[in-house]
């Protein structure tokens, strides 16, 4: 049966997954994470953060590209398409995990009184959703560098020390994370799903794409 409870625990699961995929496909990445509609809440939310997640992996390693030295205009620019259209995939990932969220969590909240204005919080739980995706990755690119054997002692120990704070601060956002979800089924926030309208990729609200010039 769900409940508030239930969603705390499946978010719970899904940002520990998060974590275990960074390191398994850096083995054998998957080439997509498929996403069943009629799934359980529980394997359709992993479904979901999965499927983002793997978007931010694979992004990641292309701007690692980017910032190279050694490489060509053309290789740069093919990145700049790539992660623009990344990007916009990503963006469309967290949001559905929003929207997942959302509507398992309204059938728990309490109706607001007639006197009183509701309270919306200024990321949605999607967008700390993908935050945590970021830190997976820095935690274990992060954890790499603390392996290093062509380093010195001192770059090991700056990475070690780094990756503690890292390991805290995924630690309070997650915890951030569940106590908004409480203050949700609490009533003392509602939760909405945010859209980013993303402009830059679209033909008909570009204008570098659609002025008179344009092909």
């Amino acid at each position: 049966m769900d409940s508030c409870e239930a969603v705390k625990r499946d978010i719970a699961a899904s940002i520990e997954a998060q974590r275990k995929a960074v390191a398994d496909w850096h083995v054998s990445e998957p080439a997509t994470v498929d996403i069943e509609p009629d799934a359980d809440p529980s394997a359709l939310l992993r479904q979901l953060v999965l499927a983002q997640h793997l978007i931010n992996f694979r992004q990641w390693h292309i701007e690692d590209i980017c910032r190279r030295k050694d490489v060509g205009d053309a290789v740069i620019a093919e990145c700049k398409y790539a992660i623009d259209l990344s990007n916009q995939r990503r963006t469309d990932a967290f949001e559905a995990v929003d929207e997942h969220l959302v509507n398992r969590l309204s059938r728990f909240i309490p109706p607001l009184r007639e006197d009183e204005r509701p309270r919306h919080n200024t990321e949605s739980l999607g967008m700390v959703v993908d935050r945590l995706s970021i830190l997976a990755l820095k935690l274990f690119h992060m954890e790499e560098q603390t392996l290093r054997t062509d380093v010195d002692e001192n770059h090991r120990k700056s990475c070690a020390a780094k990756l503690a704070v890292l390991e805290e601060q995924h630690a309070d956002l997650l915890q951030a994370l569940l106590d908004l979800v409480g203050e949700f089924c609490s009533g003392a926030k509602r939760p909405k799903a945010y859209y980013q309208f993303k402009m830059y990729n679209d033909p008909t609200l570009n204008p570098q794409l659609y002025g008179e010039n344009r092909e």
